[in-house]
Protein backbone atom coordinates (compact mmCIF):
# COMPACT_ATOMS: atom_id res chain seq x y z
CA UNK A 1 0.00 0.00 0.00
CA UNK A 2 1.22 3.62 -0.73
CA UNK A 3 1.08 4.88 2.77
CA UNK A 4 2.22 8.47 1.56
CA UNK A 5 -0.24 8.63 -1.36
CA UNK A 6 -2.71 7.34 1.12
CA UNK A 7 -2.19 10.42 3.64
CA UNK A 8 -1.55 12.85 0.78
CA UNK A 9 -4.89 12.02 -0.39
CA UNK A 10 -6.90 12.22 2.79
CA UNK A 11 -4.71 16.17 3.11
CA UNK A 12 -6.52 17.24 0.57
CA UNK A 13 -10.01 16.07 1.55
CA UNK A 14 -9.06 17.74 5.16
CA UNK A 15 -8.22 20.84 3.43
CA UNK A 16 -11.23 21.59 2.12
CA UNK A 17 -13.73 20.33 4.93
CA UNK A 18 -15.81 23.11 6.49
CA UNK A 19 -14.49 23.64 9.88
CA UNK A 20 -17.86 22.11 11.79
CA UNK A 21 -18.73 20.07 8.65
CA UNK A 22 -18.64 16.04 8.07
CA UNK A 23 -16.15 13.46 9.33
CA UNK A 24 -15.61 9.80 8.57
CA UNK A 25 -14.09 7.12 10.50
CA UNK A 26 -11.28 4.80 8.66
CA UNK A 27 -10.94 1.40 9.59
CA UNK A 28 -8.31 -0.73 8.40
CA UNK A 29 -8.60 -4.46 8.40
CA UNK A 30 -5.50 -5.58 8.90
CA UNK A 31 -2.71 -4.70 11.80
CA UNK A 32 0.29 -4.94 9.88
CA UNK A 33 -1.13 -1.86 7.24
CA UNK A 34 -2.94 -0.03 10.42
CA UNK A 35 0.35 0.36 12.06
CA UNK A 36 1.96 1.24 8.97
CA UNK A 37 -0.45 4.21 8.31
CA UNK A 38 -0.11 5.23 11.54
CA UNK A 39 3.71 4.97 11.50
CA UNK A 40 3.59 7.23 8.38
CA UNK A 41 1.32 10.17 10.03
CA UNK A 42 3.24 10.34 12.88
CA UNK A 43 6.27 11.06 10.76
CA UNK A 44 4.09 13.43 8.17
CA UNK A 45 1.79 15.35 10.71
CA UNK A 46 4.99 17.42 11.79
CA UNK A 47 5.20 18.43 8.50
CA UNK A 48 1.37 19.37 7.73
CA UNK A 49 -0.42 20.53 10.55
CA UNK A 50 -3.98 19.79 9.19
CA UNK A 51 -3.12 16.32 9.76
CA UNK A 52 -2.87 16.85 13.79
CA UNK A 53 -6.86 16.98 13.23
CA UNK A 54 -6.87 13.60 12.53
CA UNK A 55 -7.50 11.14 15.95
CA UNK A 56 -6.61 7.23 16.27
CA UNK A 57 -8.13 4.85 18.40
CA UNK A 58 -5.59 1.77 18.22
CA UNK A 59 -8.13 -0.55 19.45
CA UNK A 60 -10.37 -0.49 16.44
CA UNK A 61 -7.36 0.40 13.86
CA UNK A 62 -9.31 3.40 13.22
CA UNK A 63 -8.88 7.09 12.06
CA UNK A 64 -11.36 9.64 12.66
CA UNK A 65 -10.90 12.48 9.64
CA UNK A 66 -12.73 15.69 9.34
CA UNK A 67 -13.48 15.24 5.60
CA UNK A 68 -17.04 15.12 3.08
CA UNK A 69 -16.09 12.64 0.66
CA UNK A 70 -13.34 10.09 0.58
CA UNK A 71 -14.90 7.96 -2.27
CA UNK A 72 -11.43 8.17 -3.69
CA UNK A 73 -9.95 6.67 -1.02
CA UNK A 74 -12.77 4.23 -0.33
CA UNK A 75 -12.28 3.24 -4.60
CA UNK A 76 -8.67 2.94 -4.18
CA UNK A 77 -8.05 1.24 -0.96
CA UNK A 78 -11.58 -0.82 -0.64
CA UNK A 79 -9.49 -4.04 0.20
CA UNK A 80 -7.57 -2.15 2.71
CA UNK A 81 -10.19 -0.14 5.06
CA UNK A 82 -13.80 0.56 5.21
CA UNK A 83 -15.34 4.12 5.62
CA UNK A 84 -18.57 5.25 7.86
CA UNK A 85 -19.67 8.54 8.04
CA UNK A 86 -18.83 9.78 11.69
CA UNK A 87 -22.38 10.18 13.53
CA UNK A 88 -23.70 12.59 15.63
CA UNK A 89 -25.73 10.66 18.77
CA UNK A 90 -27.39 12.61 21.50
CA UNK A 91 -27.60 12.18 25.47
CA UNK A 92 -31.09 10.13 26.14
CA UNK A 93 -33.03 12.78 29.16
CA UNK A 94 -35.98 14.92 29.27
CA UNK A 95 -36.50 18.68 30.62
CA UNK A 96 -36.71 18.99 34.07
CA UNK A 97 -37.41 21.08 37.36
CA UNK A 98 -34.70 22.31 39.94
CA UNK A 99 -35.59 20.35 43.22
CA UNK A 100 -34.25 20.35 47.13
CA UNK A 101 -31.78 17.80 48.15
CA UNK A 102 -32.58 14.36 48.92
CA UNK A 103 -32.87 10.58 49.10
CA UNK A 104 -34.19 10.14 45.34
CA UNK A 105 -36.74 7.40 45.08
CA UNK A 106 -35.14 5.60 42.48
CA UNK A 107 -32.59 4.96 44.83
CA UNK A 108 -35.11 3.38 47.61
CA UNK A 109 -37.18 1.92 44.97
CA UNK A 110 -33.85 -0.35 43.58
CA UNK A 111 -33.73 -0.92 47.07
CA UNK A 112 -30.40 -0.20 47.79
CA UNK A 113 -29.94 1.26 51.10
CA UNK A 114 -30.73 -2.19 52.19
CA UNK A 115 -28.25 -3.68 50.29
CA UNK A 116 -25.84 -1.20 51.74
CA UNK A 117 -24.71 -3.49 54.39
CA UNK A 118 -23.61 -5.78 52.02
CA UNK A 119 -21.80 -3.57 49.70
CA UNK A 120 -21.59 -0.07 49.01
CA UNK A 121 -19.67 -0.64 45.50
CA UNK A 122 -15.93 0.53 47.29
CA UNK A 123 -13.10 0.33 44.57
CA UNK A 124 -15.40 -0.41 41.86
CA UNK A 125 -14.32 2.35 38.75
CA UNK A 126 -17.25 3.74 36.22
CA UNK A 127 -16.22 5.38 33.29
CA UNK A 128 -19.03 7.61 32.50
CA UNK A 129 -19.17 8.77 29.23
CA UNK A 130 -21.28 11.89 28.87
CA UNK A 131 -20.79 15.72 29.25
CA UNK A 132 -18.99 15.52 32.44
CA UNK A 133 -18.81 15.83 36.15
CA UNK A 134 -19.18 19.20 38.21
CA UNK A 135 -15.65 18.79 40.39
CA UNK A 136 -17.08 21.31 43.02
CA UNK A 137 -20.42 19.73 43.92
CA UNK A 138 -19.99 18.50 47.75
CA UNK A 139 -21.64 15.42 47.15
CA UNK A 140 -19.35 13.99 44.52
CA UNK A 141 -15.94 15.49 45.00
CA UNK A 142 -14.60 12.47 46.85
CA UNK A 143 -15.89 10.13 43.84
CA UNK A 144 -14.71 11.84 40.75
CA UNK A 145 -11.37 10.98 39.61
CA UNK A 146 -9.68 12.85 36.49
CA UNK A 147 -10.77 11.24 33.84
CA UNK A 148 -10.65 12.67 30.37
CA UNK A 149 -11.74 15.58 28.21
CA UNK A 150 -11.89 14.17 24.79
CA UNK A 151 -12.82 17.74 23.10
CA UNK A 152 -10.50 19.70 25.41
CA UNK A 153 -7.20 17.73 25.98
CA UNK A 154 -5.20 18.25 28.51
CA UNK A 155 -8.51 20.17 30.66
CA UNK A 156 -10.64 18.21 33.37
CA UNK A 157 -13.82 16.86 32.01
CA UNK A 158 -15.56 19.80 33.49
CA UNK A 159 -19.59 19.84 32.61
CA UNK A 160 -21.15 22.49 31.13
CA UNK A 161 -24.56 20.99 30.28
CA UNK A 162 -25.69 19.03 33.32
CA UNK A 163 -26.36 15.51 32.13
CA UNK A 164 -23.79 14.30 33.38
CA UNK A 165 -23.51 15.76 36.63
CA UNK A 166 -26.93 14.29 37.07
CA UNK A 167 -25.99 10.90 36.48
CA UNK A 168 -22.77 10.76 38.37
CA UNK A 169 -24.88 12.35 41.77
CA UNK A 170 -27.50 9.18 41.16
CA UNK A 171 -24.55 6.54 40.82
CA UNK A 172 -22.77 7.79 43.35
CA UNK A 173 -23.25 10.97 45.31
CA UNK A 174 -22.32 10.54 48.95
CA UNK A 175 -23.58 13.67 50.78
CA UNK A 176 -24.57 12.43 54.56
CA UNK A 177 -27.38 13.97 55.82
CA UNK A 178 -27.35 17.07 54.29
CA UNK A 179 -26.93 15.93 50.25
CA UNK A 180 -28.02 13.46 48.26
CA UNK A 181 -27.17 9.34 48.10
CA UNK A 182 -26.92 7.66 44.82
CA UNK A 183 -26.80 3.79 44.36
CA UNK A 184 -23.26 3.03 44.97
CA UNK A 185 -21.88 5.75 46.78
CA UNK A 186 -18.08 4.38 47.94
CA UNK A 187 -17.81 3.79 43.93
CA UNK A 188 -15.53 5.74 41.89
CA UNK A 189 -15.94 7.56 38.75
CA UNK A 190 -14.14 8.41 35.66
CA UNK A 191 -16.05 11.09 33.43
CA UNK A 192 -14.81 11.26 29.82
CA UNK A 193 -16.53 14.07 28.42
CA UNK A 194 -17.35 13.31 25.17
CA UNK A 195 -20.40 15.43 24.68
CA UNK A 196 -20.44 19.36 24.15
CA UNK A 197 -22.59 21.78 25.96
CA UNK A 198 -25.69 20.77 23.52
CA UNK A 199 -25.68 17.17 24.58
CA UNK A 200 -24.39 15.81 21.22
CA UNK A 201 -21.22 13.85 20.20
CA UNK A 202 -19.56 12.17 17.27
CA UNK A 203 -19.46 8.22 16.95
CA UNK A 204 -15.85 9.04 17.12
CA UNK A 205 -15.75 10.52 20.59
CA UNK A 206 -17.49 7.73 22.13
CA UNK A 207 -15.28 5.50 20.25
CA UNK A 208 -12.12 6.85 22.31
CA UNK A 209 -14.35 7.14 24.86
CA UNK A 210 -14.67 3.42 25.22
CA UNK A 211 -11.29 2.96 24.08
CA UNK A 212 -9.44 4.88 27.16
CA UNK A 213 -12.26 2.73 29.18
CA UNK A 214 -10.51 -0.28 28.03
CA UNK A 215 -6.89 0.88 28.35
CA UNK A 216 -7.86 2.37 31.91
CA UNK A 217 -8.97 -0.99 33.00
CA UNK A 218 -12.40 0.59 33.81
CA UNK A 219 -14.56 -2.04 35.49
CA UNK A 220 -17.74 -0.96 34.30
CA UNK A 221 -19.05 1.82 31.33
CA UNK A 222 -22.11 4.14 31.76
CA UNK A 223 -23.58 5.32 28.40
CA UNK A 224 -26.75 7.17 28.57
CA UNK A 225 -27.48 8.43 25.36
CA UNK A 226 -28.14 6.94 21.51
CA UNK A 227 -28.48 7.27 18.35
CA UNK A 228 -31.09 5.11 15.41
CA UNK A 229 -28.78 4.36 12.93
CA UNK A 230 -25.93 1.14 13.12
CA UNK A 231 -22.18 1.92 13.24
CA UNK A 232 -19.91 -0.89 12.67
CA UNK A 233 -16.74 1.12 14.25
CA UNK A 234 -19.06 1.41 17.53
CA UNK A 235 -20.14 -2.36 17.83
CA UNK A 236 -16.67 -2.89 17.02
CA UNK A 237 -15.28 -1.05 20.20
CA UNK A 238 -18.32 -2.23 22.04
CA UNK A 239 -17.24 -5.86 20.92
CA UNK A 240 -13.77 -5.03 22.33
CA UNK A 241 -15.20 -4.03 25.91
CA UNK A 242 -17.44 -6.54 26.30
CA UNK A 243 -13.78 -9.51 25.30
CA UNK A 244 -12.33 -7.28 27.94
CA UNK A 245 -14.65 -7.98 30.31
CA UNK A 246 -15.92 -4.46 30.86
CA UNK A 247 -19.89 -4.16 30.83
CA UNK A 248 -21.93 -1.44 29.27
CA UNK A 249 -24.71 -0.58 30.28
CA UNK A 250 -26.71 1.66 28.03
CA UNK A 251 -30.57 3.72 27.89
CA UNK A 252 -32.95 2.51 25.33
CA UNK A 253 -33.88 5.99 24.10
CA UNK A 254 -37.29 8.13 24.75
CA UNK A 255 -38.97 7.57 21.91
CA UNK A 256 -42.00 5.60 23.39
CA UNK A 257 -41.52 2.83 21.17
CA UNK A 258 -41.25 -0.72 20.92
CA UNK A 259 -37.48 -0.71 19.51
CA UNK A 260 -34.53 1.84 20.47
CA UNK A 261 -31.29 3.48 20.09
CA UNK A 262 -27.44 1.82 19.16
CA UNK A 263 -25.70 0.95 21.56
CA UNK A 264 -28.22 -0.38 23.49
CA UNK A 265 -29.41 -2.66 20.77
CA UNK A 266 -26.17 -4.40 20.58
CA UNK A 267 -26.50 -7.93 22.55
CA UNK A 268 -23.09 -7.08 24.39
CA UNK A 269 -24.47 -4.01 25.90
CA UNK A 270 -26.88 -4.16 28.66
CA UNK A 271 -29.70 -2.45 27.82
CA UNK A 272 -32.20 -0.22 29.85
CA UNK A 273 -35.61 1.42 29.99
CA UNK A 274 -37.15 3.68 32.35
CA UNK A 275 -40.15 3.04 34.41
CA UNK A 276 -42.15 5.24 36.89
CA UNK A 277 -43.03 5.42 40.80
CA UNK A 278 -45.86 2.96 40.29
CA UNK A 279 -43.74 0.81 38.47
CA UNK A 280 -45.39 0.72 35.04
CA UNK A 281 -43.03 1.18 31.90
CA UNK A 282 -42.72 5.01 31.38
CA UNK A 283 -45.00 6.35 27.82
CA UNK A 284 -41.83 8.07 26.73
CA UNK A 285 -39.37 5.14 27.66
CA UNK A 286 -38.46 2.34 24.59
CA UNK A 287 -39.48 -0.77 25.61
CA UNK A 288 -39.38 -4.24 23.78
CA UNK A 289 -37.80 -8.07 24.33
CA UNK A 290 -34.26 -6.52 23.74
CA UNK A 291 -34.65 -4.56 27.08
CA UNK A 292 -32.34 -6.47 30.16
CA UNK A 293 -33.85 -4.16 33.02
CA UNK A 294 -35.63 -1.49 33.50
CA UNK A 295 -34.43 1.47 36.14
CA UNK A 296 -36.39 4.31 37.99
CA UNK A 297 -36.39 6.91 35.11
CA UNK A 298 -39.41 9.17 35.98
CA UNK A 299 -38.88 12.96 38.09
CA UNK A 300 -35.54 11.85 39.19
CA UNK A 301 -33.61 14.02 41.06
CA UNK A 302 -30.25 14.68 41.41
CA UNK A 303 -26.86 16.50 41.54
CA UNK A 304 -27.22 19.47 39.05
CA UNK A 305 -24.33 22.32 38.20
CA UNK A 306 -23.55 25.05 40.47
CA UNK A 307 -23.68 22.65 43.36
CA UNK A 308 -27.17 22.49 43.26
CA UNK A 309 -30.09 19.35 42.04
CA UNK A 310 -32.37 18.95 39.76
CA UNK A 311 -34.86 16.58 38.44
CA UNK A 312 -35.25 14.95 35.55
CA UNK A 313 -36.52 12.23 33.75
CA UNK A 314 -35.47 9.50 30.85
CA UNK A 315 -33.96 6.42 29.90
CA UNK A 316 -30.52 8.50 31.01
CA UNK A 317 -31.90 8.33 34.77
CA UNK A 318 -32.91 4.72 34.73
CA UNK A 319 -29.63 3.99 33.31
CA UNK A 320 -27.90 5.32 36.09
CA UNK A 321 -29.38 3.41 38.60
CA UNK A 322 -28.54 -0.31 37.26
CA UNK A 323 -25.12 1.23 36.56
CA UNK A 324 -25.20 1.77 40.40
CA UNK A 325 -26.51 -1.29 41.18
CA UNK A 326 -24.09 -3.51 38.97
CA UNK A 327 -21.59 -1.76 40.60
CA UNK A 328 -22.72 -3.00 44.37
CA UNK A 329 -22.52 -6.33 43.09
CA UNK A 330 -19.18 -5.99 41.48
CA UNK A 331 -18.06 -4.90 44.33
CA UNK A 332 -18.51 -8.39 45.53
CA UNK A 333 -17.81 -10.64 42.72
CA UNK A 334 -15.01 -8.56 40.71
CA UNK A 335 -14.33 -11.62 38.57
CA UNK A 336 -18.47 -11.69 36.79
CA UNK A 337 -18.07 -11.23 33.01
CA UNK A 338 -20.61 -8.55 31.27
CA UNK A 339 -22.60 -11.95 30.31
CA UNK A 340 -22.91 -12.94 33.85
CA UNK A 341 -23.74 -9.61 34.74
CA UNK A 342 -26.34 -9.30 32.41
CA UNK A 343 -27.83 -12.44 33.08
CA UNK A 344 -28.07 -12.06 37.09
CA UNK A 345 -29.56 -8.42 36.24
CA UNK A 346 -32.77 -9.97 34.06
CA UNK A 347 -32.71 -13.11 36.76
CA UNK A 348 -33.22 -11.16 39.44
CA UNK A 349 -35.65 -8.23 38.34
CA UNK A 350 -38.62 -7.49 39.66
CA UNK A 351 -42.19 -7.69 37.92
CA UNK A 352 -42.95 -4.52 35.88
CA UNK A 353 -46.71 -3.28 35.99
CA UNK A 354 -48.28 -3.95 33.17
CA UNK A 355 -50.65 -0.46 31.38
CA UNK A 356 -53.73 -1.23 29.96
CA UNK A 357 -53.24 -3.30 26.44
CA UNK A 358 -49.67 -4.03 27.39
CA UNK A 359 -48.15 -7.47 27.45
CA UNK A 360 -45.26 -8.67 29.32
CA UNK A 361 -43.66 -10.42 26.25
CA UNK A 362 -43.62 -7.00 24.26
CA UNK A 363 -42.02 -5.37 27.23
CA UNK A 364 -38.50 -7.38 27.94
CA UNK A 365 -36.65 -7.12 31.13
CA UNK A 366 -38.51 -6.41 34.67
CA UNK A 367 -37.29 -3.56 37.25
CA UNK A 368 -33.59 -3.90 38.73
CA UNK A 369 -33.13 -4.81 42.33
CA UNK A 370 -30.20 -4.39 44.02
CA UNK A 371 -30.68 -6.15 46.85
CA UNK A 372 -32.31 -9.16 45.03
CA UNK A 373 -29.12 -8.56 42.53
CA UNK A 374 -26.57 -9.26 45.42
CA UNK A 375 -28.42 -11.88 47.17
CA UNK A 376 -28.28 -14.25 44.26
CA UNK A 377 -24.59 -12.58 43.44
CA UNK A 378 -23.78 -14.21 46.45
CA UNK A 379 -25.36 -17.42 46.27
CA UNK A 380 -23.89 -18.01 42.55
CA UNK A 381 -20.44 -17.44 44.05
CA UNK A 382 -21.05 -20.00 46.63
CA UNK A 383 -22.19 -22.63 44.16
CA UNK A 384 -19.27 -21.77 42.00
CA UNK A 385 -17.05 -22.44 44.60
CA UNK A 386 -18.48 -25.73 45.53
CA UNK A 387 -18.25 -26.63 41.71
CA UNK A 388 -14.53 -25.63 41.76
CA UNK A 389 -13.92 -27.54 44.89
CA UNK A 390 -15.63 -30.70 43.66
CA UNK A 391 -13.66 -30.60 40.46
CA UNK A 392 -10.46 -30.23 42.26
CA UNK A 393 -10.80 -33.88 44.62
CA UNK A 394 -9.09 -37.06 42.87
Amino acid sequence: MDYFGFWHSLLEEISVAPKHGERRILTFHDAREYAAALSKWKSLKAKQPQLRKVQVSPLIRAFFVPAAGAEKLMHKFADTLSIEEDLRMQIHSLPGEKTGSLMPWGVKAIHAPQAWSKSTGVHVKIGVIDTGADYRHPDLRHALGSGINLLHRGMLPLDDNGHGTHIAGTLAAAGSSRGMMGVAPRSFLYPVKAFDHTGSAYVSDIVLGIDWCVQNKIDLINMSFGMKTRSKALHNVVLKAYHAGIAIIASSGNDGKRGGDYPARYSETIAVGAIDKKRQVSGFSNRGPYIDVYGPGEGVPSCWLREGYKEMSGTSMATSHVTGAAALLLALRPGLTPRELKLLLRRTASPVRLRKGQRRASLGGGAADALRLLRAGARSKRRSGKREVSGSIG
